[in-house]
């Protein structure tokens, strides 16, 4: 099988399919919009329009071209800047008094026209535009050539990009505000907010709550009270005693349940037969159709009831029970959640949708006397936190702060929000302040691009290909001053990332932000990425072999590299190779990594990529050490490695604790908690031997709170840490003569952590 055939039996239809069924048989807008997607990407795919894993996939397109990518790197042969006229395109169209059949072309020519210009160079002075995808801020990089008297690129930027002015928009959108320079950052937009509170539907829990509180219950407390003026003794028995009228109001009770019921039926329990309340609604009527056949267990029962509610609230009439309903009243009264998102949106509307909140507090302050009555809620009325993390999903605010308060809760989100940061940073090298700001919006706007599904270890485009950032390279430059910003940025990114999810491999996105932080300080950092083990071709690029030298400085003769058998002296005399395309690889790297893995053949061809891939892993340290080989990266995070390496092994017990069904859930499981369980090694191999063996008591202790049957599971890791502590090493297989097992986190059969599959499962 040839190289070219072997990509695409990797990449063939049985994914789109998939995904496209699966869209199918969702409802709504947005899976309607995935079904025409799929059925696009198929298409292209059958008629070879598209070309999937390649850098360039949709034919006759530059790479520089923002496509339009879902799910699992798949472009669709859209383009992000192309599609239907915006509303904003649409009322310069009017202005311009263009016809409707000029389209984009017209207005790229307008922009490029003196006139136009002239607008691009107001925006660019006032900052009052947005760069929502990269290409937006091709135009007024024309026009600040132009303006600096450099014709002739500026020309040559628009013969490149102008074969496409039929498609693109070249122009930014106008923004009434500024752009804000700043170090702070947020999650999502007012606008987000906006449309999650408005979103916000009523609770059916609470809403049955107050129907229970406000008609349930008082009806009930009448049944009780009925029956307490009835209760009697006869010869030492229970009897029922009636005064005059009591009939009659029993049967006014009864009929306010029907009508109350035909009105309100949110609540189940009234209805049910074991509920109390059924049940002295049933004596009632009994009783009131012929009360000689209530019978002494009828009594008996009633007297338990009225007994037992007595005990629970009080009597009625008495000051406890009403204590009790006025309480439960102010519950009920209290305004639901829709009522308070309705407020909190209003709040938002004074905010531009695409910018952040600056002052959280003040935007979830409690209500005012003045927004009381529109708000629905009594003054000092606070919002629930439900509400609270919607909206502080756009409070702009340090990283640092995001993350201490749970806004960012994971690595990944922690990679989105970033982006700005770096762009700021890259962008303090530049001295024209019209062009720093340019720089800036077009750096965010490319960072927010999705990335391809990408073979042969080709690359994603990098932001200096675009035609417009290649044709100012000359004024980007760079001084000292930058280029330590940008070193103490990554660093600075890196421990918030770390300390805040010790247990979590830096996520791509993230790592393609401290690759170009390393870029900006001129630091040949050898970062690398996850691989996915479905397209993997076997090869390692130079970068792989220069993270697992990283590695090996720093971690020769430590716990990490006994544990998981490394020959780090070897590795330090493995050279790089060019390859035929050019990107120079490690075929030494390649072989060891598939020696370490000793699949020998078995399972799917995935799980066999998985357990050479993890190899890679394990050898690079994913990352850590290409930080950690920084000496004041390293002296900056000393303090926190005992408790980094604690919380990895806490969050590996939570996670087991409930083992999920699904053997997918299953299998990812496994992952997640070797990559937690590597990590943990790397930062005890950081520490001295007196604190491995403070961390080894700490860890013993801590697994005798876990349940008996975890404990049982997974001994055989803990006793193979041990073991290698002690001195011993693991077999060819990976065990130990005491039962200690390493911990892995692919494996070519069922994973011998996981219990075995039972017929159903």
């Amino acid at each position: 099988m040839s190289n070219e055939d072997e990509k695409k039996e990797r990449i063939g239809l049985g994914y789109p399919f998939g995904q496209l069924f699966k869209a199918m048989a969702q409802a709504g807008q947005a899976a309607t919009a995935r079904v025409r997607e799929w059925e696009r990407i198929i298409k292209g795919m059958l008629d070879g329009s598209l070309t999937v894993g390649s850098r360039t996939p949709v034919a006759e397109t530059p790479p520089w071209v923002t496509l339009e990518v879902v799910h699992g790197g798949f472009a669709t042969g859209g383009f992000a800047a192309g599609g239907e006229l915006l509303p904003h395109e649409r009322d310069e169209m009017v202005r311009l008094s263009a016809g409707a059949e000029a389209g984009r072309t017209s207005l790229n020519l307008h922009f490029v026209d003196d006139g136009g210009r002239t607008e691009l160079t107001r925006m660019l002075r006032d900052g009052t535009y947005r760069v929502d995808v990269p290409e937006e801020g091709a135009l007024l990089a024309y026009a600040w050539l132009q303006q600096h008297g450099e014709s002739a690129r500026a020309e040559q930027l628009v013969d490149e990009v102008g074969r496409f002015f039929d498609r693109l928009r070249f122009y930014p959108r106008p923004h009434a505000r500024p752009l804000r320079p700043g170090t702070s950052v947020s999650v999502a937009t007012a606008g987000d907010a906006l449309v999650s509170l408005r979103s916000k539907r009523p609770q059916k829990q609470f809403q049955r709550m107050k129907e229970a509180i406000s008609v349930w219950t008082p009806l009930y407390d009448r049944a009780v009270a009925l029956f307490v003026e009835t209760l009697g003794e006869t010869n030492g028995q229970p009897s029922l005693i009636y005064r005059p009228g009591w009939g009659a109001r029993a049967q006014a009770l009864l009929d306010d349940y029907g009508n109350a019921r035909a009105r309100h039926n949110l609540c189940g329990k009234p209805e049910r037969r074991k509920e109390n309340f059924f049940r002295l609604r049933q004596y009632l009527t009994k009783v009131i159709w012929d009360g000689s056949s209530v019978t002494a267990g009828d009594r008996a029962a009633i007297r338990r009831i009225v007994d037992a509610y007595i005990k629970r609230h009080g009597a009625p009439g008495s000051a406890r029970l009403a204590a009790a309903r006025e309480e439960q009243a102010r519950t009920a009264a209290r305004p639901d959640h829709v009522t308070l998102a309705k407020a909190l949106a209003s709040r938002l509307e004074s905010v531009p949708p695409d910018e952040g909140v600056p002052d959280l507090d003040a935007v979830v302050a409690p209500v005012a006397a003045a927004e009381a009555a529109a708000a629905g809620a009594a003054e000092g009325a606070t919002f629930p936190a439900s509400l609270v993390r919607k909206v502080a999903r756009c409070w702009e605010a340090p990283l640092e702060t995001l993350v201490e308060r749970d806004v960012i809760g994971s690595a990944e989100a922690m990679a989105k929000v970033v982006p700005p940061l770096t762009a700021q940073l890259r962008a303090a090298a530049i001295a024209e302040p019209e062009l720093r700001g340019l720089y800036e919006a077009v750096y965010t706007a490319f960072r927010r691009r999705r990335s391809l599904l990408l073979l042969e270890l080709e690359s994603q485009v990098r932001i200096g290909e675009l035609p417009w950032i290649r044709a100012l390279q000359p004024w980007l430059g760079g001084d000292d001053a930058s280029k330590r910003a940008a070193s103490e940025a990554l660093n600075r990114v890196a421990a918030v990332a770390l300390t805040a999810f010790p247990q979590t491999i830096l996520p791509n996105k993230l790592i393609k932000e401290l690759r170009a932080l390393a870029g900006s300080a001129e630091q040949q950092r050898p970062f690398v990425d996850e691989l996915a083990a479905d397209i993997f071709m076997g090869a390692f690029s130079d970068t792989y072999l220069r993270a697992a030298q990283a590695a090996a400085r720093l971690l020769s003769g430590s716990l990490y590299e006994r544990y998981y058998g490394l020959p780090f002296a070897q590795v330090l005399t493995f050279v790089s190779q060019p390859s035929g395309d050019g990107v120079a690889t490690s075929p030494e790297l390649a072989a060891l990594c598939q020696g370490l893995a000793r699949s020998d053949g078995q399972g799917s061809y995935v799980a066999r990529n998985g357990t050479v891939i993890e190899q890679a892993q394990i050898l690079t340290t994913h990352n850590l050490a290409t930080l950690f080989e920084d000496a004041a990266f390293r002296a900056s995070m000393r303090g926190q490695l005992m408790g980094m390496a604690k919380r990895c092994f806490e969050w590996i017990c939570a996670r087991f604790q409930n083992l999920s069904s699904n053997w997918k859930a299953q299998m990812q499981l496994m992952k997640n908690a070797a990559y937690a369980w590597r990590q943990m090694l790397f930062y005890m191999s950081l520490l001295g031997s007196d604190e491995q063996a403070i961390f080894g008591r700490w860890l013993a202790k801590y697994i005798e709170t876990r349940t008996a049957p975890f404990r049982a599971r997974f001994a055989p890791v803990v006793k193979g840490l041990e073991a290698i502590v002690a001195g011993e090493t693991f077999d060819p297989g990976g065990q130990t003569p005491s039962g200690g097992r390493r911990f892995l986190g692919w494996s070519v059969k069922r994973h011998w952590l996981l219990p075995e599959r039972t017929p159903s499962s």
